[in-house]
């Protein structure tokens, strides 16, 4: 049995743009890139992701729409516009999968018909949107959930989902509880980590509290390979002052996955196998 393919978010190598994802990836050996669509002119651009696929050699598996706050006008204003322009940049660039989140709340009308868009967009498209579990905000002691109907997209229910371990992290929530609601529809893991505190911090896999290393070889006694499903990597690097700093953990993520998305991995020990901290 042949593991998922696994890719490097261009998160996870901000603030450097989404080209140097294309470069660390190749020079690693990631198997593609989950492009994120945000203030990055270049991701907004499919002619030049193509330029990025063909100089680098490393294709884009799904893109990942412009839904967080920081990117509510990339491409359009209109949630609406902006989740069918995803859809069409993952047909455009081969990407079987489009990551998107569920509707902050004051997106009232996109809200309302979102489960609808979503369903009608994944079937006539032949693009898979995954809709991702997300995590409270807690400021000034207070918690409020920014998401209609919530986080977690299992209560509404969707066709494809994906599991995001550093949201559950800060979420509080249980990763292999949610794993199992999900099912067949898991078809996208975000492997990164979490200490518990309520913040998204996106850990380095094996630094954190996370199940990562059981979520990964869960994935591997199911059906998500055989799915065509993928592990993206997505971890934050933002705090690293060199650009080996950042290759480093990158490829401490893509070792852990690589370990733990292997038909015979059994976890190991973790304080004997939690490598030292590289940066960041």
């Amino acid at each position: 049995m042949q593991g998922p393919p696994v890719a490097l978010s261009s998160a996870s190598v901000y603030p450097e743009p989404a080209a140097a994802a294309f470069e660390i990836a190749a020079t690693l050996g990631y198997d593609g890139i989950e492009l994120m669509v945000w203030s990055d002119r270049v991701s907004q651009d499919v002619t030049a992701v193509r330029r990025l696929v063909d100089r680098h050699g490393v294709g884009v598996t799904a893109v990942h729409a412009p839904c967080l706050a920081v990117s509510q006008r990339v491409w359009d204003a209109d949630p609406f516009v902006r989740l069918r322009r995803s859809v069409a940049a993952a047909q455009e660039l081969g990407a079987r999968t489009v990551v998107v989140h569920p509707p902050f709340r004051w997106q009232r009308r996109y809200a309302e018909q979102f489960a609808d868009e979503v369903a009608r967009a994944g079937e006539t498209s032949g693009v898979r949107l995954a809709v991702e579990n997300m995590y409270p905000v807690v400021r000034g002691g207070l918690r409020t959930v920014p998401y209609a109907p919530g986080f977690d997209p299992t209560v509404t229910g969707h066709a494809h989902y994906t599991l995001d371990l550093s949201h559950t992290a800060a979420a509080g929530a249980d990763a292999l509880a949610l794993l199992d609601r999900m099912g067949a529809g898991l078809v996208h893991l975000h492997l990164a980590d979490g200490s518990g505190a309520a913040r998204d911090e996106h850990l380095v896999p094996g630094r954190g509290g996370q199940p990562c290393a059981e979520v990964c070889e869960r994935l591997m006694t199911g059906g998500f390979a055989e799915a065509g499903g993928t592990v993206v990597v997505e971890v934050s690097t933002r705090r690293c002052r060199t650009r080996h700093d950042r290759v480093a953990m990158l490829a401490e993520s893509l070792l852990f996955a690589r370990l733990h998305l292997q038909p015979t991995a059994r976890r190991p020990d973790r304080a004997a196998a939690r490598p030292a901290p590289t940066g960041g």
